[in-house]
């Protein structure tokens, strides 16, 4: 939905990479005549996209003050990461039974690239890859409704998603967390895969609200 710019890229992916990267930050207010021109799309293209982006959580329409990016409370990203921990789980439990032998040393590794990121500080490195190991589980556990809304969450949250990787020491605390549930998954025990996805959200829910204490900037 929206105007193709670039060729084949719709307006409403533009703004959404825009607010997922930080460059459109919580509270901004998200004008149609500058989205317009920015993005080279009309401005019918450009409110359709808004309304889809509202629909999706990370705009919020204010009255007689347009649309802005939805700012998510820190209660409300404890609640999005507790609904995560029962998906996560569920993910993981059925990529236990699914999963293949060459996905199984995909997970492997990426699990040692893991290691190697924590090992030479590579706080950023590790970030992405958290977030490739998570993506490639909800993919291969084939449970398309629940890896549906754990993207629109994982959006949502994208703002202290980033001040949690940010925070100090938090990927050596994550490491053996991941590990566990790549070692599950490997070896098809579809319980131990879902007991070490929650409880590695269940530390993520714990860490949040010191995390959220400290200012954090997109690098």
């Amino acid at each position: 939905m929206g105007e193709e710019n670039g060729g084949d890229r719709p307006v409403v992916a533009d703004i959404r990479e825009a607010i997922l990267t930080g460059e459109f930050v919580p509270n901004q207010r998200l004008v149609e005549a500058d989205l317009s021109e920015r993005f080279a799309a009309s401005r019918a293209r450009v409110r359709a996209a808004l309304l889809e982006l509202t629909n999706e959580g990370l705009v919020e329409r204010v009255q007689n003050r347009g649309a802005r990016v939805r700012a998510v409370r820190l209660e409300e990203a404890i609640e999005i990461s507790e609904v995560r921990m029962v998906l996560e789980g569920l993910c993981a439990a059925k990529a236990a039974t699914r999963i293949t032998e060459a996905e199984s040393e995909e997970l492997e590794e990426i699990g040692e690239k893991m290691r190697e990121a924590v090992a030479s500080g590579d706080v950023l490195g590790y970030s992405r890859l958290n977030e490739r190991l998570h993506r490639r589980i909800r993919e291969i556990s084939g449970q398309h409704t629940a890896a549906n809304v754990l993207e629109r969450l994982r959006a949502q949250n994208v703002r202290h998603q980033f001040r949690l990787a940010m925070h100090p020491g938090r990927p050596t605390v994550s490491l053996p967390e991941h590990l566990a549930i790549i070692d599950a998954i490997r070896v098809h025990d579809a319980e131990a895969a879902e007991a070490a996805a929650r409880a590695h959200l269940r530390s993520v829910i714990r860490t949040l609200p010191e995390a959220a204490r400290r200012p954090a900037e997109p690098s």
